[in-house]
Order: C-alpha cells, then structure tokens, then sequence
C-alpha cells in the first residue's frame, strides 16, 4: 500500500494545487495518440473490446441472481455481455464486511490505492472508450478524451478534495487549559475519520464515468465501501471500472468487495431499493428529474448528492463577432447530438434587433445565421458523424418529432446520410415566442434548441434567469457589446446559480467543463444540489470522532 502512494505522491500534491489555483492543469493526456500511450494501445484496446462481446463479463465478483445485461450500441449492434447480479442484500452484507478493514486504513493507503486506480484506467483509456463508444452514442475521439482522461482527471480532483479535507484534522493533540493558580487542565486528544457508510452510486447513460467518478473517488477515499449502480444502457464503462479497481484493492490485501458492481434491468431496478436501504450512507445521482424527485422524497438518513436536468440558456444581445458567435453555437448545439447536461436549449433573441459587427440584425437574420452555421459545421459527413455521435436512446427521436409542433422549424433535424444502423440526428431549431413558455421550460434532452423572440435585450435577460432559478440550468452564455450590460447579466445569473460565459467564439464552447477549473454545477438551483467537485461534495462523506484521556500533571 505504501508503494501505492509513494508512486503517485507527486501528482496528488500536483492535482491539490491545481485544485488551489484553478488554472489549467491535467494529469492525463487527452489526445489519443500512440506518443502517450503506446504504438500497441489502440489496436489491443479494439481487440480487447471485441473478446469482451457475447459473452459474461469477467469479474471476480459473484452473483446470487440470474445475471443481467441487454446493452445495444446506438451504432446499431447487441453487445451481447452479461454481468454478474446480486441481490441487494448480498450487496449491503458484502460491503458492510468488506468496509470494515477500508475504514481502518490510513488516508495515505486509501488515497494510494484511489490513484493506483486512476493511473490503471488510464493505462486503458482506448479500451474504455470503444466501451463509451458503444453504449452511450460519443464519436470516438470524444468517448476517448471524456469518459477516459477527463473522467480520471474528475477522479483524481475529488481524490485530491478529500485528502485535502482529511488532512486538515491533526490526529493528536495536546490540550492545556490554565486555572489561575492552581495546575492546568490537561488532556490528551486523538480524532479519528470515520465514514458516513456504504456509498451508492447510481450512474447515467451518457457520461457514466465523467459523472460517477468523482463520487466514486470521493466515497472510496474517505473510507466509504461503494455500491456502483450503473444505468442499464451503460453497463461495461462502470463494469470496466469496478474490475479495475477490484484488482488493486485485492493486490494491496483488502476485500475487492469494498467496490461493487450492481447491473440491474428496466423491468426490474435496484435502485430505489439500495437508496433507502438503512446500510446506505451516501447517495450519489445523475440522471433525470423524476428519479431525482423521488430520491429527494425518500432518502432520509444518507447524504444525497444529485445532478439532474436543466435548460440552459444563451442571451443574444450583442455580436462583436457575428460568424464566430454562430459557428460556436453551432458546435455547441451539434457536440455530442446535444446530449450534454451542459448543451444550451434555450436561445434568448430580441426582436428589435442584434447590434453586430454586421449591422444591426433581426431575429430571423440571427436565427437563419445559427442554422446556416449548423449546415456549414456538419456539410462534411466525416466530420458530422465524429461531432455528432449517434443517438443513445429511442426516446431521444420520439422528442425531436414531438418538438417540430412547438413553433415554427428554422432547421429542422434529419439523419446523417450514410450512417448505416447508428441512430443519428441532426440539430433541430425551433423559433417560439417568448410567451410560449410552455414549448421551452422544460429540459428536451437531445439536439433541440428553441430560439426565443423577446422584446428586447432586458426581457431575455430576464427571462434567461429566471427559467435558470425556476427550472434548473448548468450553464448559460452570453453575448453582448455592453459591458454594463455584461455586469448586469453576470449578476443575475450569479443569483440564479449558474456559471456565466461570454462572448465565446473560439476553440472554447458552452458545454466545456474543465476539472481543477471549472465547478460543474453549483447546488443553487433545481439542475442538482451538489457541485463537481469542491470541499462540500466531500467533506460529508465522513465524520470526526475524538477520544479524550487526562494526563498527569
């Protein structure tokens, strides 16, 4: 165990820092090059990927239940894989034993441990990105730097957070009180760091590990045995995970049981009952906010950490830089097909106009500028499959053709040509009124944007944030030429909760979350109550208990 933390000392100091400092910094590259990873590495991850096809995981993990697994790449293939099940108190017995020796260990061990993890994930990063690939939709290239390399960076910033937090705590001390004449009162104190319990993490479909990591690191290291609950349509990326870090938990002596994995199926979910399972001291959600709605109603007694949905905004109240704004909200809205918690929806437009460094435009002109940009962006099908991805779930189409009835189509959404089974999608843009709140207060997760007529700059504003406050948002963007405009829209949504960016045209877009930087979501408004990650996200993941014993004087 002490190897363990002495071969990753240097990069957890460095990842402290960067915590510290918030500029940029990364632990793991993120370009997926042969340079960083080795000439072999892609074509052994491809292999790797394939033996795992059609047939059972290979996990040292036991099930007491018939097993589960129906994954469907949204490239138009079954994986195929099944996943050992257990029952949910076999889970809960089984990470109550193994929790005990976890809980007993040193920060250092566990905070070794949690980077030994973290540098073997990496290690496969190729591997797990065809895993992203073909579960959640991501274009390779994306599934590679998000569910590999950024994930771990979003591991390693809770790892960081929580040992920064443990190690605040002195675990001696000498307590001396004077009384006048007579001696000092002495005591000898001693604080040990107890964990709040078994952490359950219920992971999403589209970023399973850019998600669940840092609950994942954060509950581990601070001495918590974790139950990992994947969605069902994303299975092998948490799966993958968990081996890993069974591997290293039994190399360095502890029950691998302190991880678990628990797959379940939609006809018969486990997580609801793992959440309100008395055993359960922390919860940790991503995912929609009806399952976040009943979790916030029935877990009582465990710490709940969600992220759920939100309908982030963009006020367009100014170009400096007409064809930049368009072209980045052109990315924005095609990254991924849309299918970030970070996408904008919600296009706030005035009708008197737009002052650019074109003229002052009308709204239509605006808006014909955004879906001319968005025919530009993807015109090449190369480079329109590798930015759009494909389409991870069904439901996701069935929303698209229920949003062409909201207001008028100003692009409207087709498949890629040639894209073969994958489910595609192109951006779909919809021009409403801004009293036609119906058609766009609410979160339309996919490649759906509604461009919304205000009267003028100061209602969009306003609107902007209040939908954030009411309704949830994760982030918002803004462009304008006036910077007493710019501060007054910094403020409002600074009150309503949600990370402002300003007039981006470049190579950085609305939907980037950078670890050791950026907070993703603040806890302020209905998006989630948690943010990724700061010292609140961990520091209740574990509790402070002293012994106190008189010394002689």
């Amino acid at each position: 165990m002490a190897e363990f933390f002495a071969a990753h000392r240097v990069i957890l100091e460095q990842a402290i820092a960067a915590c510290r400092a918030r500029g940029y910094w990364s632990a793991y590259p993120e370009t997926p090059s042969a340079r960083f990873y080795g000439e072999d590495a892609r074509p052994a991850a491809e292999t790797a990927f394939k033996a795992l096809l059609g047939k059972p995981f290979p996990l040292d993990q036991d099930g007491d239940a018939e097993p589960v697994g129906a994954e469907v790449s949204p490239y138009g293939f079954p994986l195929g894989i099944t996943y050992p099940k257990r029952s949910v108190a076999a889970l809960i017995g089984a990470a109550q034993r193994a929790g005990i020796a976890w809980a007993a260990a040193s920060v250092e061990a566990r905070a070794g441990l949690a980077l030994e993890i973290l540098a073997r994930l990496n290690r496969d990063s190729f591997l797990m990105a065809h895993a992203i690939e073909h579960t959640t939709g991501q274009a390779f290239v994306m599934a590679f730097q998000a569910g590999g390399p950024h994930a771990q960076d979003r591991g390693l910033e809770a790892v960081a957070y929580a040992v920064d937090e443990m190690t605040r705590i002195p675990a001696t001390a000498r307590w001396e009180k004077p009384q006048g004449k007579g001696p000092p009162l002495l005591l000898a104190k001693t604080w040990r760091i107890v964990p709040r319990g078994i952490g359950l993490v219920i992971g999403c479909s589209t970023f399973p590990t850019w998600n669940g990591y840092p609950a994942l690191f954060a509950s581990l290291v601070t001495g918590n045995a974790v139950i990992v609950k994947p969605h069902p349509n994303a299975i092998l990326p948490l799966a993958l995970t968990v081996r890993t870090a069974r591997a290293v938990l039994g190399e360095a002596g502890f029950d691998p049981d302190v991880v678990q994995l628990a797959p379940d199926s939609p006809e018969a979910p486990i997580a609801a009952e793992l959440a309100t399972h008395p055993a359960i001291g922390i919860v940790d959600y991503t995912g929609g906010p009806a399952f976040g709605r009943w979790l916030r109603e029935h877990v009582r007694d465990a710490v709940l950490f969600t992220e759920e949905a939100g309908i982030n905004p963009v006020v367009i109240a100014g170009a400096p830089d007409l064809r930049g704004m368009c072209a980045n909200l052109a990315f924005s809205l095609s990254l991924y097909s849309g299918q970030m918690c970070t996408a904008p929806q919600n296009l706030f437009i005035p009708a008197e106009g737009v002052e650019t460094d074109q003229g002052t435009l009308s709204f239509e002109a605006v808006a014909s500028g955004i879906g001319e940009a968005i025919d530009s962006l993807l015109a090449d099908p190369a480079r329109a499959a590798a930015i759009l991805g494909a389409i991870a779930s069904p439901a996701t189409l069935e929303r698209i053709a229920a949003a062409r009835r909201l207001g008028r189509i100003v692009r409207d959404s087709t498949p890629l040509p040639n894209a073969g089974q994958a489910r595609t999608a192109t951006p779909l843009l919809v021009a409403v009124e801004a009293e036609d709140d119906r058609a766009y207060l609410e979160e339309r997760f996919g490649p759906i944007a509604f461009l919304i007529r205000c009267r003028n700059a100061e209602e969009a504003l306003a609107r902007a944030a209040a939908s954030a406050r009411a309704k949830g948002a994760i982030t918002a963007g803004l462009y304008a030429t006036d910077e007493a405009f710019i501060a007054r829209a910094a403020e409002a949504f600074a009150r309503a909760g949600v990370p402002l960016s300003v007039n981006l045209t470049g190579g950085i877009y609305v939907n980037q979350s950078a670890a050791f930087s950026d907070f993703h979501v603040t806890g302020l408004n209905p998006a989630g109550n948690a943010c990724l990650t700061d010292s609140a996200f961990v520091a209740n993941r574990f509790r402070v208990v002293a012994v106190r014993r008189p010394i002689a004087a």
